[in-house]
């Protein structure tokens, strides 16, 4: 490993806004963040109230931004909503630490970090505690045999479901974003959506298009970009974005469908693909 990311390692394990595969957090997120912002330290997370009900845990509704890289959505949205909170997800302890270093140079109180694998998720969150999640240029798994790790396969769709609050008219919970700029993914989750039923809220396959800017499915929230997609490495501004309501059961048994649907797809390497080969050179 190199010099910096040991830097960056060391210095995220003395961030308090950066839990790396914390314990019992379930409940925990409004008083983990009222500690947060008295600038406890150390915030001790065993001795933190746990709420047995996620509705009186979350006084302040709680964003997740899943696969979250650099952290760009978390705290974008964490300046744009201060009434909010925002915790973003990954692996990479070398990319969050850029955004946990943003957060603490900006005093955002409301945003905070897990280090911590995707399919872990569901430890870290109660019943209902979650309000939306975005999930922000996650790698689309070009490859038919890795459609199970794409992020909105129903196999993760399921463990969101596990803690994202139910849908209401208002449209503002149980939500789920996805930014993209592969359009194999996107195709595959619009396929999602309609085979399992689920509502479908926003789709584009051009997100920045003057058209689609000026119309009333503009979400002020899209105008956030990440490193990646401000450094424009596949040459296109052909972003795909859609909004959905995570409403309905996923039965089992859809999934062989599901399965014979996507590989009717022709999957090539794509500008997308090429971009996060450039992608990872580059880290």
């Amino acid at each position: 490993m190199g010099q910096k990311k040991l830097i960056k390692f060391a210095a995220i394990k003395e961030y308090e806004n950066v839990l790396e595969y914390p314990q019992d957090m379930p409940g925990k997120w409004n008083a983990f963040f009222k500690e947060l912002a008295k600038g406890t330290k150390p915030i001790v997370l065993e001795e933190l109230p746990n709420s047995p009900s996620a509705q009186n845990a979350t006084t302040h509704p709680l964003v997740l931004e899943l696969a979250c890289g650099r952290g760009e959505y978390a705290v974008g949205l964490g300046r744009m909503f201060p009434n909010q909170h925002f915790v973003g997800l990954d692996l990479k302890g070398n990319r969050i630490w850029k955004g946990a270093s943003i957060a603490n140079r900006d005093g955002l109180k409301n945003v905070a970090f897990i280090r911590t694998q995707i399919d872990q998720v569901t430890q870290y969150f109660a019943k209902e505690e979650v309000s939306e999640i975005w999930i922000t240029f996650p790698d689309p798994q070009l490859r038919l045999s890795k459609a199970k790790k794409r992020l909105t396969h129903p196999k993760y769709l399921r463990l969101y479901q596990q803690f994202l609050k139910k849908d209401d008219a208002s449209n503002t919970t149980g939500l789920v974003h996805l930014k993209t700029d592969s359009p194999n993914l996107y195709l595959f989750t619009k396929t999602v959506i309609e085979l399992f039923g689920l509502t479908l809220i926003t789709a584009t396959d051009d997100l920045y298009s003057t058209a689609f800017m000026q119309s009333d499915k503009w979400d002020d929230r899209c105008s956030i970009k990440t490193y990646y997609e401000g450094l424009n490495i596949a040459s296109s501004n052909r972003i795909h974005y859609i909004q959905f309501k995570l409403d309905k059961e996923l039965p089992l048994e859809l999934d062989e469908k599901l399965k014979e649907m996507i590989a009717e797809f022709e999957v090539t390497e794509t500008h997308d693909s090429l971009a996060r080969n450039g992608k990872q050179a580059m880290e």
